[in-house]
């Protein structure tokens, strides 16, 4: 009999059915399990995405202004939802660099590409934070040219290690045939500081939920939650204004 995870998720079981599908493995891609755990994947992005707009539309009545992370402080727009090329991507995705997570999948179809690096006139640290910013589809940056030149080359700096001088973390080399599928610069890079390597997720990965790669290594659910819970923000910066911004960008996100 199939799982009934989507209920049991929507009912509030998110912890119980994110540990039993981590405990399923790549057995969720098995026809009897790979309609209900697309399904609570699907659901998870959709959240996401309700958390982003929220905290975009809040920074917004803020006056923060998203920019890329360069001295020219370039605008860029915080969140670009899916483009309706986004299914093929995920799809190419999944054969280039997989089996991706079906959660990192669904956050391509769903939620976007998000960017939360720039400038909030409350708290002017707020990009030493380590904004998140989840950029897998690239439609902010043609000038990048293909997305997946871009992604290849993430992933062979991961498989390389980082340049002499950059800051290297106890997970910069993965092993075993593994390597990273960069979703976005370390939190040095976000704040135009020289860092190292990208963040990303593990790959190859049949699981439902992957493995987020950054200054430590969690579940990219987990990841998420983290970041929400902190309003997109989740660096400490010493601030005195920080938290009064982070409490009321995060509050009444969704769960995931």
């Amino acid at each position: 009999m199939a799982p009934d995870w989507l209920a049991r998720y929507q009912d509030g079981e998110r912890s119980g059915v994110w540990h039993e599908l981590r405990q399923f493995g790549a057995a969720v891609r098995l026809p009897d399990y790979r309609e209900q755990a697309q399904l609570v994947c699907d659901e998870m992005a959709r959240r996401a995405l309700h958390n982003v707009e929220v905290i975009v539309d809040r920074l917004a009545r803020h006056g923060f202004r998203a920019h890329e992370n360069d001295d020219e402080r370039t605008p860029t727009p915080a969140h670009l939802p899916p483009t309706e090329r986004a299914e093929t991507h995920a799809a190419w995705l999944d054969e280039q660099f997989g089996p991706v997570p079906l959660t990192v999948l669904s956050w391509v179809r769903i939620v976007g590409d998000v960017w939360l690096v720039g400038t909030h006139p409350q708290w002017s640290t707020s990009a030493n934070a380590d904004p998140l910013v989840v950029q897998l589809e690239g439609s902010a940056h043609p000038e990048w040219g293909p997305i997946g030149d871009y992604l290849r080359v993430g992933r062979e700096r991961w498989r390389e290690g980082p340049p002499e001088g950059e800051i290297e973390t106890p997970d910069d080399r993965s092993g075993g045939g593994l390597t990273v599928l960069p979703l976005s610069p370390d939190g040095y890079h976000k704040a135009n500081v020289s860092g190292g390597l990208p963040y990303g997720v593990v790959v190859p990965d049949s699981c439902a939920d992957g493995v987020f790669a950054g200054v430590t290594t969690m579940p990219f659910v987990s990841y998420l939650n983290w970041v929400f819970r902190h309003g997109g923000f989740p660096g400490h910066t010493g601030a005195p204004e920080q938290e009064a911004v982070r409490r009321d960008l995060a509050k009444g996100l969704l769960p995931l």
